[in-house]
């Protein structure tokens, strides 16, 4: 009766060793696939510093865009009055 026992005391510290050693395998796989979607990550994807600079450059784009409209607003309404007052007929004195 005592093999047995000794049996299956063995059989459990094989398979509590088999158990850690699965769980390390598990461990490494799961920081492997981490790293390994960082690295997808950080090819594909921009930093947030960048992401913002960029959305800076952009709103000044905007309003520099905004402004430049307006001029050119103001020049083609001066110039189309200027064209009003060139065409109308000249009073005779």
């Amino acid at each position: 009766m005592q093999s047995q026992g000794k049996f299956f005391d063995d059989l459990a510290r094989v398979l509590n060793g088999a158990a850690g050693t699965f769980a390390g395998m598990a461990r490494e796989a799961q920081a492997s696939a981490k790293e390994k979607a960082r690295d997808f990550v950080a090819d594909d994807f921009v930093t947030r510093e960048e992401f913002d600079a960029v959305k800076d450059m952009l709103a000044a784009a905007r309003a520099e865009i905004a402004g430049l409209k307006t001029r050119i607003d103001v020049m083609e309404a001066t110039s189309a009055a200027a064209a009003t007052v060139a065409k109308a007929p000249k009073k005779a004195k």
